[in-house]
């Protein structure tokens, strides 16, 4: 099942072109990232990494920008899982709005201690939910 939810480009997002800078693109799909956890998966980034002291890092990001948002646009941005593993999950992202593809991105995250910095088993949960995810995908 895909992972959607809309955000709306703001002031703070856009460079004197009036067009996203890109660097917020990334911290918009970090923020849906944690919407995906919470809402979907059933675990907040704050029970991840203040209770159980677990890191989600991106380790491989691919982009390709597909159409420019510009300031008060609404985007659509999807979640759907790709693969599952014992400690990663890799999904795709897509960015859209008013009928247009505007960024789409493959992303590999891992579980990880963040004591020892080590990758670990997602919680089972997590997994469970990240596999039912990909079932119906």
């Amino acid at each position: 099942m895909t992972f959607a939810t809309s955000v709306q480009v703001r002031f703070a997002d856009v460079d004197p072109a009036g067009i996203v800078f890109y660097p917020r693109y990334f911290e918009m799909l970090n923020a849906v990232v944690e919407d995906w956890f919470a809402q979907d998966l059933g675990m907040s980034f704050k029970q991840l990494h203040l209770v159980d002291h677990i890191g989600v890092p991106t380790v491989k990001l691919e982009v390709t920008f597909l159409s420019p948002s510009e300031l008060g646009d609404i985007l659509t941005i999807t979640i759907t899982p790709d693969q599952v593993g014992r400690s990663s999950c890799t999904f795709n992202a897509l960015f859209s709005g008013d009928g247009r593809d505007r960024l789409r991105l493959e992303v590999v995250l891992v579980c990880m201690d963040m004591a020892t910095q080590r990758s670990r088993p997602w919680p089972e949960s997590v997994r469970r939910g990240m596999l039912a995810a990909l079932a119906t995908a």
